[in-house]
């Protein structure tokens, strides 16, 4: 499996984790691994950065879509009863979204010249 391939399936996956997560009770949630904040931000740090890395070709239209989600996803908690979303909630992930397509946009730049063959 080729590592886009894999990017794709990790990226999708961790997409629907995060909306699943983000609109479930908040005993379902899983326990913090760090502060709320930094575990927020580095999931969509993540999931952006594998977008990017799956789809290099649509950089630009993932960066504003998961721009946009980031916002959109915080909203879905008005469904849940337990859920309440904050603005400082979707600020916080839309900052992971950004240093995710910056990491993606590298990899996807190193990936490039290792096809290459160029050191």
């Amino acid at each position: 499996m080729n590592i886009r391939r894999f990017a794709r399936f990790a990226a999708w996956t961790g997409l629907a984790l995060i909306v699943f997560v983000t609109i479930s009770p908040i005993g379902a949630r899983p326990s913090n691994v760090t502060t709320t904040d930094l575990d927020r931000a580095l999931a969509f740090v993540v999931m952006s950065g594998l977008f990017i890395i799956a789809y290099p070709r649509r950089a630009l239209a993932i960066s504003l879509a998961l721009f946009l989600a980031a916002f959109l996803i915080e909203l879905t908690q008005f469904a849940s009863v337990t859920r309440h979303p904050q603005m400082h909630d979707a600020v916080v992930k839309a900052l992971g979204v950004m240093v995710g397509v910056s990491g993606g946009l590298v990899v996807n730049l190193l990936l490039r010249k290792s096809e290459r063959g160029e050191p």
